[in-house]
């Protein structure tokens, strides 16, 4: 598949604001005046330096000064020798001060960053839940599972976290170089450019690189936990084949694909900043020298050396930060672009309501003149297609692989809108306004039904939170599927666990927990879509007595690969080609193929 160009940050970031909820948005403003005091909090620790150091090497200077007049008044001094102490705690309590509200600054950042991700992975995660099912069967699970986990990890380490310590470190650096361009502004724009001029090289030969390898990074996350699902998926046909060793070669490519990538993002991220140290050296050593030989000599350079000094140890590393930072964003753009293709998946209008109430349902479902494909450029799955389903009517499907039934059943059950025609219930055109009504009447029983890794309980009333299950109501679901004699003897019972798709259960157990399934849902159109194809004869059988014991009140709807599995069907369809070749009763059906 042709890789798109990834677009700008400049177009990406706008459309992730878009995504921050008001919340976020607040919490962002107080990070933001927290960044403003912490910065008030740098300037006063560094300007706290030079005092302090002048009271250490020239106490008399700094007595006689008119600025130390007011501190001298409040405490009372007589001698020079008595500020000494007032400034070092004053000094003491300033770099205190500073450091707490920096470390107060780093959980804030930190704690939100991480916040703002789990907002926009569940959103991933639930705007994919609302997409029509067409758009699911168009994806690929890996890519889905890497967007909502991996990929959202990667808004908030290559997004949200790098963009909240550019500015952090940009008010703060404005804050320090106030201080510096106060004090010695010849040494300080030396130093700007000097820095700066490294870093936009930095930027400047390393942009292209950067964003090669967050492309890598994106694509090699989708191919890791594919090859992962696949082999884990198929394992038994792959301890059979013996395939370990090629699973196991695509998953070292793409794992070593990944890995590398990173560590190139992390090594230009990181190498500026042993030129700028060195740099910064060089130049306090060289100023330090200018200054000790002007009149006032080493008394009056210490204190401006150790003032640069400690702004260059505050500014220096917040300088390195904004540089990796804005590298970091410039790795993740790819990652970014596939996030918010997911943010941006549209919400059907239904999203944030209630369920509805359920569609009136006394009479009939029809189709009329029904047609369905995939796109335009796909071959209809079939046209013209008319058929009449009475209530509480069991009707069985029957067809050859690509005759149209599955495609069928899931108009049937509103996942799919036909293509052309009218699909009604009790005269009601169906519209996708009406879609969620109509499926509160509707459970299905798949071939392979998805059990999940919890009890036996937890899987009949799948979906429902556990606190909130009717423990009662699965005991009856059971019994009606056939399946409460199996389970009540078992040490656990209904806990039971099953294990991860029920492999501790046979395939006729799983069969008819999923009838239990659809039963609690207390649906009165139920489904089965090939649900005994993979079943043998008695298996079959006994699955099937479960689906005819079901009382007189439901709708059924039965695909079946074998005509016999339909026999207690009051109508049985046989589709052909994408056209129904027959209607009638199980016997009719019958005695038409003996015709042929």
């Amino acid at each position: 598949m042709q890789q798109l160009p990834t677009p700008a940050i400049s177009n990406l970031l706008p459309r992730l604001w878009r995504h921050v909820s008001l919340r976020r948005r607040a919490q962002l403003s107080a990070l933001f005046l927290l960044m403003m005091v912490v910065s008030v909090a740098e300037l006063v620790s560094i300007g706290a330096i030079m005092p302090f150091l002048a009271a250490l090497t020239a106490p008399t200077t700094v007595f006689g000064h008119p600025l130390a007049q007011p501190l001298i008044n409040v405490f009372g001094l007589t001698e020079p020798n008595q500020l000494l102490a007032p400034l070092t705690i004053f000094f003491g309590a300033a770099a205190v001060i500073s450091g707490g509200l920096r470390l107060l600054l780093s959980w804030a950042q930190t704690r939100l960053s991480y916040a703002m991700g789990a907002d926009f992975s569940t959103e991933i995660y639930r705007r994919t839940l609302y997409q029509p099912y067409a758009e699911h069967m168009r994806r690929n699970t890996s890519e889905v599972i890497v967007g909502v986990t991996q990929k959202a990890d990667g808004i908030v380490h290559h997004t949200v976290m790098p963009t909240l310590v550019i500015l952090s470190s940009g008010v703060m650096m404005t804050t320090v170089l106030v201080a510096l361009m106060a004090i010695q502004p010849a040494v300080t724009a030396s130093a700007i450019a000097g820095f700066g001029s490294v870093y936009a090289l930095a930027i400047f030969v390393s942009r292209r690189r950067m964003l090669a390898n967050g492309l890598i990074i994106s694509q090699q996350q989708n191919r890791v936990i594919k090859v992962l699902q696949e082999a884990l998926g198929g394992i038994r046909d792959v301890i059979i084949d013996g395939t370990q060793n090629v699973y196991c070669s695509i998953y070292r490519d793409a794992d070593w694909r990944f890995r590398r990538a990173s560590s190139n993002m992390i090594i230009v991220a990181v190498s500026p900043r042993y030129i700028v140290e060195a740099l910064g050296m060089a130049m306090i050593a060289t100023m330090a020298y200018f200054i000790a030989t002007r009149t006032g000599g080493l008394d009056s350079a210490i204190p401006i050396i150790g003032t640069l000094a400690l702004a260059a140890q505050r500014m220096l590393p917040l300088l390195q930060q904004a540089y990796a930072s804005l590298s970091n964003i410039r790795g993740g753009q790819a990652g970014l672009s596939d996030s918010l293709a997911f943010l941006d998946q549209p919400l059907p209008e239904y999203a944030d309501k209630p369920l509805p109430n359920p569609l009136p349902f006394q009479k009939e479902i029809r189709l009329d003149q029904v047609g369905f494909r995939y796109s335009e450029d796909r071959p209809w799955v079939f046209r013209e297609l008319s058929l009449t389903i009475p209530k509480n009517s069991r009707v069985g499907f029957i067809g050859t692989t690509g005759s149209g039934k599955s495609t069928l059943l899931d108009i049937i059950m509103g996942l799919i809108s036909p293509s052309e025609g009218i699909f009604e219930i009790d005269g009601k055109i169906i519209k996708a306004e009406d879609i969620r009504a109509w499926q509160t009447h509707i459970a299905h029983v798949p071939q392979s039904i998805f059990l999940a890794d919890t009890s036996v309980t937890e899987n009949i009333a799948f979906g429902v939170p556990l606190n909130q299950i009717d423990f009662e109501k699965v005991r009856q679901a059971a019994q009606r599927a056939q399946i409460a004699s199996t389970i009540e003897p078992w040490p656990d019972g209904y806990d039971t666990v099953v294990g991860e798709r029920g492999v501790r259960l046979s395939g006729g157990q799983r069969q008819r927990i999923g009838i239990a399934r659809a039963l609690y849902k207390e649906a009165d159109v139920i489904v089965f879509d090939e649900a005994t194809s993979a079943l043998d004869s008695d298996t079959e059988n006994a699955v099937m007595d479960s689906i005819n014991s079901l009382g007189g009140e439901l709708t059924i709807i039965i695909v079946a690969h074998r005509l016999t599995t339909l026999r207690n069907c009051t109508h049985v369809v046989e589709l052909s080609a994408g056209r129904i070749m027959r209607v009638g009763t199980y016997e009719e059906i019958i005695e038409a193929r003996h015709l042929i």
